[in-house]
């Protein structure tokens, strides 16, 4: 490939409608609060068939993740969610995914692993239970729906799009905002990977406490029998006392991978087991039989995924990690932290004897090749404090004013 193709982006921009046939289109669907984001000159990306915001050309992306860091950001997401519902949903679903989902209450959360029969994986994403017999599974970017109605033969289920658009509101404020929109306040219940159902200016939600930045905060669902507009504007409105912006993926991304946070499609895929992701913990090899499970029993439980943090560069994505002039591994996902000061990503190394602390070299982004250094991932708060309620403290901005 040539440097100028290297060099090209390719993304979507907003035009007055009506350009070009409607049916070219159609996997480009638009949040229905994109309106917020409008202003500041937003370039999309597809996920899911659904448009999500990557970038905005008028608000600095460094100035958005110290937005969400330090107080709060509404992010517009593709993410798609499945309805799983009817006698047999929670038996269907226990054999598709890799944790027991007989453990699932209703009210509460889980993050679930599906899994191809040869114990590569094919999705990831948060499993709600609205109901004994009702279940949303909201997924990471990939063809999963065909293949989870595929695997309702023989299942008294039903298999339907939720057709709910998610968003989320992340940040230390997040909370903030949540007890002023709430028509009844923050639910009675609601601690990390709870679920409730509320109202925001009279309109009926689904919300939950999750995301995908390991910062304090909330999602909701925005479903065909509420007012998006109406709840869009009240939580903007409300926001505003505690310094809301909407964020675009740009200013999640380096959040999302100094926490570990894995990408469908990018950190994993059908080639990379749950183990090698540094994921086998949610393999329960304990439970009855599932997809993939004996091929996973027999399986290399070694971890080959972690973090790596690279100063004074970008670590550029592809086979770009050398060890004495040898090819050690893949860079998944790559992006320049302003809490850490460096580059930092999602690794993917070809030798599980190398572990955190191995020094390597990179090719970075800018042509150049820098020293860099295998981590733990998350990169900080390993015990999950911040998304928990439970560490406060806001992080200063390096070299400002905290």
């Amino acid at each position: 490939m040539t440097q100028s193709k290297n060099n090209t982006a390719f993304v979507i921009k907003p035009v007055t409608s009506g350009a070009g046939p409607g049916e070219f289109r159609q996997s480009m669907q638009p949040h229905p609060l994109v309106h917020q984001e409008l202003p500041h000159d937003p370039s999309f990306g597809i996920y899911n068939r659904r448009l999500r915001s990557l970038e905005y050309g008028k608000v600095n992306t460094e100035e958005l993740y110290w937005r969400l860091r330090r107080q709060v950001g509404l992010a517009h997401t593709g993410e798609l969610a499945m309805e799983i519902r009817g006698p047999d949903s929670e038996a269907m679903l226990n054999q598709v995914f890799t944790r027991d989902v007989t453990r699932v209450r209703v009210g509460r959360c889980s993050y679930q692993i599906a899994c191809f029969d040869d114990g590569g994986m094919l999705m990831d994403g948060v499993l709600l239970r609205l109901a004994p017999e009702r279940f949303w599974y909201a997924q990471g970017d990939g063809e999963f729906p065909i293949w989870l109605r595929a695997q309702s033969r023989g299942y008294d289920v039903e298999v339907v799009d939720a057709d709910v658009w998610i968003s989320q509101v992340q940040g230390p404020r997040s909370m903030d905002v949540l007890a002023q929109v709430a028509d009844q306040g923050i639910p009675e219940r609601f601690g990390y990977f709870d679920l409730a159902q509320i109202r925001i200016a009279g309109q009926p939600l689904v919300i939950s406490r999750t995301g995908f930045t390991n910062e304090l905060g909330w999602e909701f669902y925005l479903g065909p029998d509420a007012d998006a507009e109406v709840v869009g504007e009240r939580i903007l409105k409300a926001g505003e006392l505690h310094g809301l912006h909407t964020i675009p993926a740009a200013a999640t991304n380096a959040r999302r991978i100094e926490a570990g946070l894995l990408f469908s499609g990018t950190d994993f895929d059908h080639r990379v087991t749950p183990f090698a992701a540094g994921l086998g913990a949610l393999v329960d090899l304990d439970k009855a039989d599932f997809i993939g499970r004996t091929a996973l029993a027999r399986a290399d439980k070694s971890r080959r995924t972690w973090g790596l943090q690279c100063t004074g560069g970008v670590a550029r994505h592809g086979d770009t990690l050398f060890l004495n002039g040898e090819q050690a591994g893949r860079v998944c996902s790559s992006a320049w932290s302003p809490f850490l000061q460096c580059g930092v990503a999602i690794v993917r190394l070809h030798d599980a004897r190398l572990a955190p602390g191995t020094a390597l070299q990179v090719e970075c982004i800018d042509g150049q090749t820098r020293d860099g250094q295998v981590c733990e991932l998350p990169m900080y708060d390993r015990a999950g404090e911040i998304p928990r309620g439970k560490c406060t403290e806001i992080p200063e901005i390096p070299g400002g004013i905290g």
